[in-house]
């Protein structure tokens, strides 16, 4: 290509791109490419196009920075990148005399001084899952109770906004959709570099990326397109000069807007020059020139458009040229502590904040402090800030600009909001939990997670206090009576079909002794049949709605509790229906509730250790919210004692609160103790007391009644949580004289004698109910006490 067409094309490009039309990759490289007098003309335009931006967007002539501390959090990593310094190995570690990991004290120490110089974010970084490398790495989270590094960095990040009112900004390289929505309540916003498309540069031996797993491109491109799906505002990027060429460069930066258009998620682009390390296997490369690094910014700015934020980092570049990069259409500089080195670039220190001003200022900018979350995602918060930290980011914003309070100081007790002075005071002179109970007292909804997870480990008169709370709100809210319904379960798993040319087995559940066990419910006087499990595979596909058929047809006055969310989406699947017409065909077919059951805790990680086979939570989650749309009523459950925190109890918790928020479906709460779990020697009924209370307080507003798991606690320690927030005893689970063993849990029976003596040791009456809590016929009360 001559050089006359060659400065066409580029005109052409730039004349679109100022025009708001979207460039192709072929243009895109034609501005990666521009030298002499064409990059001029580039520059020039991306100049004009940022301007245009800023604007718009109502912060004209400014150039923002956040103020940030750097906490690295691991520096192994299971990935080989030939230009990178950070990572060490664990004989490095130990040469260093160094641990795989900081401590949480060594974090909250750098935190902690942070926040009094000013700072308002904390960099979270650290090498990508170094435990799968690494078995040092292992044995270190093994050693300290984290299932992974990520599971480390979830407890740090929220460690340190609790703490010290920082907000975490997560860097912790690939993550899963999963592990995305995971992390989001912990950190208003996250970042992870693409790098490069290059397939080439992962996939080929000796290239900068061979033998790193996490770099393969089209895993990074699926990570940021699962943050663009769970609302997360992300920092990501492309690194330049690592052996990639102009095609390449194009390629990225068009994936990245093509990704920025579709979700609207990525808050900056990143445009960062490779500069060569020692000790590593690039350390003879030549950096990146600075008028071909100039050349990318200005590519990315037109590529990206006039409303995207363009960020270089000011100390990769010598002071000289950083208004070269300003006026290739640069308008931030990124983080830059007061305090913490670059750990990943330790040979360039940062520029002084008061430096950096200076220089901005000479350029005809002006330099303001922003947050680590950007304000167009601040002024959307309710779409992309969660809500366990959203206080904590409105402590530090400034409500006009949605820049950063200069002002602010981040502070943990400045960041809850809603305290009164009183409250304040309050919390100076005592314990977070008699904090957190005073607060209570007046208004449980007033309490954020993070008391609610402290109140989950009280101790002796502070837990006494907690169960009194909890029962006066239960006493002044749902009222003094003890109810419970007449059921009976069946195990579906145990559904069995008849041999044709052989006698039926009379001890085997099948669709026949299934309706024997109906009859045999209602004389008893149930009124609900409770059914859960997964019908075998081998079993017709429209198993599930003949099971409920059956019922119906036999009592269709009996009401019929059937089929937890992983029996609705097996029922589904082997029908290739969507949720929605599933579940209609279950209304049709007689299902009358769901339960709510098939959950350990409301947290992948929880289940992935626990119960790998259970629904991932997201999927459970849609199946409850699509039933209560549908019209079903259900129950919800905690299984707790396997493992998890305190605050992955709370925020089970607060799932369940969103869904209610959303559907009001759910008809009670149960929490129920895994098998085995007692709590230490000496406290059984601690661990117990404080889970119904908790819930009580919790789900306040959202669910009206708790439920002591009887079966679980037996009828003693069940009748202590009735003191502790609890209202409800449950089903009764009778047994039947037709194939007792047909229910999960038989040998264990519930009857109304039994609810009437625990009543009558707490001096409260007893109270019948229909499974939905409503009342049933005097003759079912009659039959069910005969």
């Amino acid at each position: 290509m001559d050089r006359g067409q060659l400065a066409g094309d580029l005109q052409t490009a730039i004349d679109r791109a100022l025009g708001g039309e979207r460039l192709t990759v072929d243009e895109a490289e034609t501005l990666v490419g521009a030298t002499g007098a064409d990059l001029e003309r580039l520059l020039d335009a991306s100049a004009r196009l940022r301007d245009e931006g800023l604007a718009r967007a109502g912060r004209p002539g400014v150039i923002t920075f956040s103020k940030k501390v750097f906490l690295p959090i691991t520096t192994l990593c299971r990935d080989r990148c030939h230009y990178c310094i950070f990572v060490d190995t664990p004989g490095k570690l130990a040469i260093k005399g160094k641990p795989p990991y900081m401590s949480p004290d060594q974090i909250l120490d750098v935190a902690r001084l942070g926040a009094s110089m000013g700072c308002k974010e904390a960099l979270f970084t650290l090498g990508d899952r170094p435990e799968d490398r690494w078995p040092s790495a292992r044995a270190w989270l093994d050693e300290h109770g984290y299932e992974s590094t990520l599971h480390y960095v979830r407890e740090m990040a929220q460690l340190v906004l609790h703490e010290t009112g920082l907000l975490p900004h997560l860097n912790p390289g690939v993550m899963t959709a999963e592990e995305l929505a995971w992390l989001r309540p912990v950190a208003p916003s996250m970042g992870m570099m693409l790098e490069t498309t290059s397939h080439r540069l992962w996939a080929e031996k000796g290239e900068v990326h061979f033998g790193s797993p996490d770099k393969d491109p089209a895993v990074r491109l699926q990570v940021l397109e699962d943050a663009g799906r769970a609302r997360v505002p992300l920092t990501t990027g492309i690194l330049v000069g690592i052996g990639e060429t102009a095609r390449e460069r194009a390629e990225s930066l068009v994936a990245l807007r093509d990704i920025q258009d579709r979700f609207g998620h990525l808050q900056e682009v990143i445009v960062q020059n490779f500069r060569s390390k020692p000790a590593t296997a690039m350390q003879n490369d030549d950096d990146l020139g600075v008028r071909e690094y100039a050349a990318t910014v200005a590519a990315a700015r037109l590529v990206m458009g006039a409303d995207a934020r363009i960020q270089v980092p000011p100390n990769l570049s010598d002071a000289s040229e950083l208004g070269l990069l300003l006026r290739a259409g640069a308008d931030d500089w990124g983080g830059v502590s007061p305090l913490t080195a670059d750990h990943v670039n330790p040979e360039r220190p940062w520029p002084q904040i008061v430096e950096l001003a200076e220089l901005t200022q000479l350029e005809g900018f002006r330099l303001t402090e922003r947050l680590t979350v950007h304000p167009p995602y601040i002024r959307d918060a309710g779409q992309w800030i969660d809500p366990a930290v959203r206080a904590y980011v409105d402590a530090l914003v400034d409500q006009s600009s949605m820049l950063a309070d200069e002002g602010a100081r981040a502070t943990a007790r400045d960041a809850q909001d809603g305290w009164s002075s009183r409250a304040r005071s309050v919390a100076l002179h005592t314990s977070p939990v008699r904090s957190a109970l005073s607060r209570a007292a007046s208004s449980p909804a007033a309490l954020s997670d993070r008391d609610y997870a402290e109140l989950m480990e009280a101790e002796d008169d502070d837990l006494e206090s907690l169960a009194g709370l909890a029962n006066d709100l239960r006493r002044y809210t749902v009222g003094e009576a003890i109810s419970f319904v007449v059921n009976r379960n069946v195990t579906s798993t145990n559904l069995s079909s008849t041999d044709p040319g052989h006698a039926p087995d009379p001890a085997a559940l099948t669709f026949d002794t299934l309706a024997e066990i109906v009859d045999d419910a209602w004389a008893l006087g149930a009124t609900e049949l409770c059914v859960q499990g997964v019908i075998p595979d081998a079993l017709p596909a429209d198993s599930y709605l003949r099971l409920a058929r059956v019922v119906k047809a036999i009592r269709p006055e009996l009401h019929l509790h059937a089929f937890r969310p992983a029996d609705i989406a097996d029922g589904a699947a082997r029908l290739g229906l969507d949720d929605a017409d599933y579940l209609a065909a279950l209304r049709e077919a007689g299902v009358d509730t769901v339960p709510g059951t098939g959950v350990k805790i409301l947290d992948d990680a929880v289940r992935l250790r626990v119960a790998p086979g259970d629904l991932p939570v997201d999927r459970w989650t849609s199946i409850v919210t699509a039933a209560h749309r549908a019209g079903f009523r259900s129950t919800s459950v905690m299984v707790y004692g396997n493992g998890e925190s305190a605050a992955d109890r709370v925020g089970h918790l607060r799932r369940l609160v969103e869904v209610q928020s959303s559907t009001g479906g759910f008809t009670e709460f149960v929490p129920m103790p895994a098998i085995g779990h007692a709590g230490p020697a000496g406290r059984e009924s601690d661990d117990h007391r404080r889970v119904h209370a908790v819930a009580r307080l919790m789900l306040h507003g959202h669910i009206d009644h708790i439920q002591a798991p009887w079966t679980r606690l037996g009828f003693a320690e069940a009748a202590l949580m009735l003191q502790s927030g609890a209202d409800d005893l449950g089903g009764t689970l009778f047994d039947g004289r037709v194939l007792p063993e047909a229910g999960v849990e038989h040998g264990h029976e519930l009857l109304p004698s039994d609810v009437e003596r625990i009543a009558r040791s707490l001096s409260r009456p007893v109270r019948q109910r229909t499974t939905t809590y409503g009342d049933p016929t005097d003759e079912r009360k009659r039959v069910a006490r005969s």
